[in-house]
């Protein structure tokens, strides 16, 4: 059976694309990051990527004529490389219907949160809120991405424990070790062909 060939855009550092760098690289992950695109120039997933001589590449958004063309050039560099699942990882764009349909339950989204709570949220601001809140509890959604934002069906939820001593800084990490985990797992029950959806919902075989 061959590798997995997984796509990911992202907009940011990319701390958990690294933590599926290295479970491949260890041989817990039989996939392959085919391509890393994304619309930041200076972004370090891109750095992070090629210093593991995976595929990256900074896709201007400038250098179109509008949203929908942007997407189509998204999605055609993913088809050239022949992606079969596509890794949102700390991307600050919202995805087109173009990108959504041709990857439909095959484009997944890792939110700061337990969604539908802070749903819209962005990274930090989630954090803050949750602490704002006297949360007792947070953690992170693993879904699949649609047309509406933070509305695609939910794959899995990984619940953190909010401590009385917890800044914004120390729960972001904390939540994203818990983001990294689900990640990881999704991915295994992904190419094994695992993870379905009937009815807007996802049914995980074992």
């Amino acid at each position: 059976m061959s590798k997995i060939k997984i796509g990911v855009l992202g907009s940011t550092r990319g701390t958990d694309l690294q933590a599926v760098i290295d479970a491949i690289e260890k041989g817990e992950l039989d996939a392959e990051i085919a391509l890393v695109l994304s619309n930041k120039e200076d972004a370090f997933i891109l750095e992070r990527a090629r210093k593991h001589n995976i595929n990256a590449k900074f896709m201007n958004f400038k250098d179109f004529g509008s949203k929908d063309e942007f997407d189509h050039a998204l999605k055609e560099e993913m088809g050239k490389v022949g992606v079969e699942l596509v890794l949102l990882i700390g991307y600050m764009k919202i995805v087109g219907k173009e990108i959504c349909e041709a990857y439909r339950n095959k484009i997944m989204n890792i939110h700061p949160s337990l969604l539908p709570k802070y749903s819209g949220g962005m990274d930090t601001n989630v954090h803050e809120e949750v602490l704002k809140n006297q949360d007792e509890e947070t953690g992170c959604t693993l879904h699949f991405v649609t047309e509406e934002v933070d509305e695609g069906p939910i794959i899995m939820q990984q619940k953190v424990k909010v401590e009385e001593n917890d800044t914004v800084d120390s729960l972001k990490d904390k939540v994203q070790k818990a983001e990294q985990e689900l990640i990881i797992k999704a991915i295994k029950l992904f190419s094994e062909g695992k993870i379905n959806v009937k009815d807007g919902k996802v049914i995980i075989d074992g």
